[in-house]
């Protein structure tokens, strides 16, 4: 358990340290006339003394950290098939969310379900899901395992603007601000799920059309986006898997190959249909599979594919 905690916390540094760090180009006052005005949800802010900054941060994400200790477990291994779900804004009470994004109250996962996976967004990226607090509540009240996953989405004029400039990657660049912007997405959902107390050893990044928030139709420049995401939660310390499907991904990024840990959707179809999907045939993008999906009952439920299982303190945090 101090050892999970610990990795966590190394990540925490990572994140606080890269903020810390930001030059001074990064000072919205330094901006070209006509930039956007930078969104209320960017992590990135100036500061006149970054050293003081650093420790403040530090100290801070310390004592986050071991506020945690007594209340999170490591998942303990499992044989055979484990049963679980994902929830995000659609299990929200109705009439919350962004105007593209009301939330629905569709019920949450059954009595059957080990573990969870809480999306962080309200649909495209930087949007908050509206009631992840409640539902990380929800899920301690029953000691379950969880996990996080986030859609990454392309980012509009105003945000590739504000944040294509800031980041690991060269923004001077088209590809290279796209990156950026990315990189961002995945720092804003970090700060959602630390104000949450979602602890989770990985986020999974869902890649596939998102509706009023489309992709390009350049696949270079939606996998550029979608590297640097990956990039910002690594870089925060947790391991990065994928959800999509092989059909969905080549739709976005082409022939992108990452070979990330898979979690595999199989829609409105069956579990055997789930399970069928966690064979070679279904592979995205080179990566192993680790969980499958299908939707019954206006529910979205998960099995672990072979081999999870026993290492599900890799995958899921234990409340």
């Amino acid at each position: 358990m101090r050892l999970a905690t610990a990795t966590r916390l190394i990540g925490l540094v990572a994140v606080a340290s890269m903020l810390a760090g930001c030059s001074a180009s990064d000072d919205p006052g330094q901006r070209p006339a006509g930039s956007a005005t930078p969104h209320p949800t960017s992590v990135v802010q100036p500061t006149q003394d970054p050293a003081a900054a650093r420790l403040a941060a530090l100290a801070r994400l310390a004592e986050q950290a071991a506020a945690e200790l007594p209340r999170v477990r490591v998942a303990r291994p499992r044989t055979g098939e484990v049963l679980g779900a994902d929830i995000s804004w659609p299990q929200c009470p109705r009439g919350l969310g962004i105007p593209e994004r009301r939330t629905l109250g569709l019920p949450m996962p059954p009595a059957s379900a080990e573990y969870v996976v809480l999306g962080l967004t309200n649909g495209p990226g930087l949007t908050a899901n509206p009631c992840l607090s409640d539902q990380v509540r929800w899920v301690r009240e029953r000691r379950l395992m969880a996990a996080a996953y986030a859609v990454a989405s392309y980012p509009d004029a105003a945000a590739l603007a504000e944040h294509g400039g800031v980041g690991p990657h060269d923004g001077a660049t088209r590809l290279g601000a796209l990156a950026n912007a990315g990189y961002q997405q995945a720092l804003v959902n970090v700060a959602t799920m630390r104000r949450a107390g979602l602890a989770s050893p990985i986020v999974w990044v869902d890649v596939e059309p998102v509706r009023d928030f489309e992709w390009s139709g350049d696949r270079v420049a939606n996998a550029a986006v979608v590297e640097g995401a990956v990039r910002g939660y690594r870089d925060a310390g947790y391991r990065v898997g994928v959800y999509s499907t092989p059909a969905l991904w080549a739709g976005v990024v082409g022939e992108l190959t990452l070979g990330l840990p898979e979690w595999r959707a199989a829609g409105q179809t069956s579990r055997s249909e789930a399970r069928e999907r966690c064979g070679a045939d279904w592979s995205i993008q080179g990566g192993a599979a680790v969980l499958a999906q299908w939707v019954a009952d206006r529910r979205d439920l998960d099995l672990t594919c072979p081999g999870t299982s026993a290492r599900l303190g890799r995958w899921f945090q234990q409340y």
